[in-house]
Order: C-alpha cells, then structure tokens, then sequence
C-alpha cells in the first residue's frame, strides 16, 4: 500500500462494518460514527436473511450481482467462522412444477435433484417435494450474530467506534457514507423496498440450509439461523419486498401469507413458536444495482438492495482497491456524480 488515510464511515450497518473492517486490517485509520446509541437500533441489517444466494438472485437479478456475489462469499468464508456453506435449495409443489422448471432456465450452477437425492440433504421435505434444486456454492448466515462479530471484529482492529454521532467527523481524508436511505437528501433516485419476516422457534424441524418455496401467490424463502439458548432450532420466514419505505409493524397480510407458505413447505410449523415479526426499509436504485459514487473525497456506497450481507464484503474490497490503486470497477462505480 503506497499511502494510509485517515477514513470516516458513516453508518454501522453491515454495509459500515465491512467498510471499517476491511479498511483497517489494510493499515488506514478508520473512524465510524453511527447516529444511534446502540448498535445496530436504526439499521435494516438485522431485519435481512442473511441469504449468501448469488445463484438464486439470477433469476431476478443482472449477472453483476453473481459476480459481485460469489467474491462476497469467498471474503465470507475467509473472515467468519460461523458461516454456513451447505448450499440452498428451490422446490415447488407438484402443480406449480413448471415455476421450477423456468427458475432453473433463468440460474445457472444449480444441480436438479431426484427424491433420493433430496432426501440426503432435506428428508423432510421430500414427502411434499419429489424434486428440488440445489445450489452447492451458497451460503447463509444468522444476521444478528454475524454483526456482533463484525462490530468485535472491528474495534479488535483499532477502529474508533462512535455511537450517537451523526455529524461528520472532522479531519478525514475520505468520508465512506453507508447511511442506506439517510442519504437520501443527496441521492434523490435512491429509494425504499420494504421487507418482513418473521422468526420462529420449531423444535420438530431439522432443516439444515436455506430453502425457496416457488409459489404463483405466496413465495418464500426460509432461513434456518440455529438453535437458541434452549437448544430449539430457529427459522427465519420472509419473502416480502413491497414499494413502500415505511418501518412499521408487519401487516396481517404480509403475516398470513408468511405464514401459509411455511405451512406447505412443511406442516409441523403449525406447532412453531413465533418469536419476532419484523420489518424494515431496505435501500435501492432505480435499477436494484448496487453503486459506489465518489466526489471530492467523499464516498456513498449504496443501493444494496435485498443483497447487503452478499454484496457488502466486496463493496467493501471495491473501496479499498479504489483508494489505493486509483482503479474502479465499471458496472460499481458511477463516474459522474449527476448519475446517482
């Protein structure tokens, strides 16, 4: 590295922390400023699945997103020992086999399983599901341990963590803003995606990895985030994405058919626990592409989406190669500060 900087971050949410993280084990000196007094209390990260799916998101993402993805996962493995590398699965009922069918068009890297097959991986499912897809090089991750581990992992780096601030501090060579919708005020075409999910505790249920339900009313996705302090796995359910950019209380809807769909993909959550309903405001462009825009020093990275704990590691890594090389990468970076 040919210069050290003195570096702000604004904003503590995943997207922050990466950006600390990586910045500092680099030799910068890094400051982050985070407006809330506890950590984490005004961001979306907690809300997320923790989906590492860079395969899956193809059916409805631009290919960047699986490259920008698959490095995210590598950095994943490198740093967190609590990551879980067992891949994900897609089913669909047998009347809506023609969903699978169009998913496995619209991805690539995904194996189709037979039912023996599928009984290796999942047995439970395979009463309901004859087939499945299955995504070997996808991950997943619980959220809110993973971002305790960060926050420990950056000041073990000598980060300065500031809670409560939400000035700019002073002094720095660059400013990092991973504010998410904060930055709104200067990222006009930045907007809203609303997400819901619900978490459960559900003993009975042994499923090991992430699995998408295909349904023409009611998808879902299903994240299993451990046992809790009672030994009893926990589940998180959520599938929402919704044009709206309030926070507030999960609506009965959005609850029912959550709900209804975790009940098809295996009745026994009829006898689980609800533990938490949830949601948040996630960030985006108009084109759902993630995007880092400098000027003057000053760096926004935003526009994550519902890919923030896929996408954050490399953001980060895309920052850190900028500063010290001058080198961008083309479909990231907007050059012209009016394009945000």
């Amino acid at each position: 590295m040919t210069s050290q900087y003195k570096i702000a971050i604004r904003g503590a949410g995943v997207a922050g922390l990466w950006q600390a993280l990586t910045l500092a084990r680099r030799g910068h000196r890094v400051i982050l400023a985070e407006r809330s007094e506890d950590p984490f209390a005004d961001a979306c990260s907690p809300y997320a699945g923790a989906m590492l799916a860079p395969r899956c998101e193809e059916e409805s993402a631009e290919p960047i997103i699986r490259e920008l993805g698959l490095r995210g996962i590598e950095i994943w493995k490198a740093v967190y020992p609590d990551l879980s590398a067992a891949g994900s699965l897609v089913v669909a009922p047998a009347r809506d086999r023609k969903l699978l069918d169009r998913f496995e068009r619209m991805t690539q890297g995904g194996a189709r399983l037979g039912a023996d097959q599928l009984e290796e991986l999942e047995p439970s499912l395979v009463p309901r599901f004859g087939t499945a897809l299955f995504y070997a090089d996808e991950a997943h991750l619980n959220p809110g341990a993973a971002l305790s581990f960060l926050l420990n992992e950056v000041r073990n780096a000598g980060v300065v963590v500031q809670l409560g601030v939400g000035d700019i501090p002073a002094g720095a060579d660059f400013v990092i803003d991973c504010r998410g919708l904060a930055a709104q005020d200067m990222l006009p075409t930045l907007r809203g995606v609303r997400g819901e999910r619900i978490v459960v505790r559900a003993p009975e249920i042994a499923i090991e990895r992430p699995v998408r339900l295909l349904h023409p009313r009611f998808p879902l996705y299903l994240v299993p985030w451990g046992e809790d302090d009672t030994g009893a796995n926990q589940f998180m359910i959520g599938a929402t994405s919704i044009e709206r950019e309030d926070d507030g209380p999960v609506t009965l809807r959005s609850a029912l058919e959550l709900l209804s769909a975790a009940y098809v993909l295996d009745p026994a959550f009829g006898e689980a626990e609800i533990l938490s309903l949830g949601a948040s405001v996630r960030p985006a462009f108009p084109d759902n592409r993630p995007r880092i825009i400098e000027s003057s020093g000053y760096i926004y990275v935003n526009g994550l989406y519902r890919h923030g704990f896929l996408l954050a590691p490399v953001m980060a890594e895309q920052v850190a190669h900028y500063l010290e090389t001058g080198v961008t990468h083309p479909e990231v970076f907007v050059a012209d500060f009016g394009q945000r």
